[in-house]
Formats: C-alpha cells, sequence, structure tokens
C-alpha cells in the first residue's frame, strides 16, 4: 500500500511538472525579450499532435496559403531592414491561432514598433518585386481607437487574409500591416497591382464591410509609389470606399 501510494504522489508530481513546464513555455513565447511570439510555436503543436492514441491526435485544418508573421521595432541605430524580424509562418488554422495567442497584442506594443502579415515569399515592404506595382487600403485611428478598436481591427484583418475573403480577387492580395505610432496607429491591407482597379475596389468594399466601418467612414487607396515619393500624409488617393 506504501508503495502504491508514493507510485501516485510520483505521478502527480511529474504531471504537475509537465503542466509548469506547458505554462513557462508560453510565458516565454509571450514574453520573449527582443520580439514578441517566438520558437515555441512549433513545440507546442507537436506537443498537441503527440498526445493520446492516434485517432485523438489534433486534426489540423489547412489555410490555403501559408503565412508569414513578421514584427519591426524602430532602432534609429540599424539599418530599416535590420530591424525587420520574421516570427513565425503558419499554414493551418491551429497555427494561427497557437500563432495569435502567444504573441502580444497589438495594442500592447510600443510607439515605433509594426506586425506584418504576408503571404511567404513575400517581404513587407514596398522594394519586394510582388509589392512595388501595387498598393495599400490604408485606414487611420486616432490615439482613443487603440484601447477601444485596434485589437479588433487588426485581428479581423488578419482574418480577412488567412480565410481568402476577398473570393477571386484574394489572389492580388499580398499582407498586411499594423503601424503603432504615437500620432496615431495605422492597418493596411497591401495589394499587388495598383492599375487593377477592379480587384483593388472589391477588395476595399469587403475589407470595410468586414471592418464594420460605417457608410460615413472613407477609406483610401495609395499606389507605393505614389506613398514612397511623397510623406504618407501627402499621398493621394487613388480609390476610395
Amino acid at each position: 500500500q506504501a508503495s502504491e501510494a508514493e507510485g501516485g504522489l510520483q505521478t502527480l508530481e511529474k504531471k504537475k511538472e509537465e503542466e509548469e513546464e506547458e505554462k513557462e513555455v508560453a510565458e516565454s513565447a509571450y514574453n520573449a525579450p527582443n520580439f514578441p511570439g517566438t520558437g515555441t510555436l512549433l513545440s507546442l503543436r507537436t506537443k498537441a499532435q503527440d498526445k493520446g492514441p492516434v485517432e485523438n491526435k489534433l486534426e489540423l485544418h489547412p489555410l490555403q496559403n501559408r503565412w508569414v508573421l513578421w514584427f519591426f521595432k524602430n532602432d534609429r541605430s540599424r539599418a530599416w531592414q535590420d530591424n525587420l524580424h520574421m516570427v513565425t509562418k503558419v499554414d493551418t488554422v491551429e497555427d494561427f491561432w497557437a500563432m495569435y495567442s502567444h504573441i502580444k497584442l497589438a495594442s500592447k506594443l510600443s510607439s515605433g514598433c509594426d506586425y506584418a502579415m504576408f503571404k511567404d515569399g513575400i517581404k513587407p515592404m514596398w522594394e519586394d518585386s510582388r509589392n512595388k506595382r501595387g498598393g495599400r487600403w490604408l485606414v487611420s485611428l486616432s490615439k482613443q481607437q487603440r484601447h477601444i478598436d485596434l485589437d479588433r481591427l487588426w485581428l479581423e484583418t488578419l482574418l480577412c487574409l488567412i480565410g481568402e475573403s476577398f473570393e477571386e480577387h484574394s489572389t492580388e492580395v499580398c499582407g498586411a500591416v499594423i503601424n503603432i505610432r504615437t500620432k496615431g496607429d495605422k492597418i493596411a491591407v497591401w495589394t499587388r497591382e495598383a492599375e487593377n482597379e477592379a480587384s483593388v475596389l472589391h477588395i476595399g468594399h469587403v475589407y470595410k464591410e468586414r471592418l464594420g466601418l460605417s457608410m460615413k467612414t472613407i477609406i483610401g487607396y495609395q499606389a507605393h509609389v505614389d506613398a514612397a515619393t511623397k510623406s504618407n500624409s501627402l499621398a493621394k488617393n487613388k480609390f476610395m470606399v
């Protein structure tokens, strides 16, 4: 009886140790010092898949595209590209939610930081060959909206991307960026061809509807070539919805 009790106690202690280890893994992902959420998502996914018999393993739901999450932290002492870090890649619904739940919310990032989610193979910069002929639908937010609307709008933007919400025009979508700035935050959906008016307008209408913006709210589309030669505030809107 004593040995059975001791064995049961060891089992409980081992289970407790495993739970504490998993908690540490999750916390380390959330509190990573250099940029939010990194590295541990694959191990978390592997653990989930390996638990229990074959019939109880996690069934993954593939996305139509593989997406890459990028993080940018403005450090004026370094080159722009050196401040851009790839966080992780996701190609299933489960990967996406694991990633989203283990990074800081956009509203918690410090001023000067960006998140970007782009199709695998496309970097979140104007110079990328699949971006340079394109543009972006831009949503500008007031300071007050950071703690009210920002996280909801960004999550809805990400769901539009991974859910291919723009139907056949989803092939025109490159990715999305959120800029955390002192004067006001911005969210933008990037497309690859600014001259493709039908696709650009379809994406703009669907995006505005998905964000739940009022009819009175106007969002504009800027071609990257215009925004690159002028400050963002002076760049003209090519389209508006």
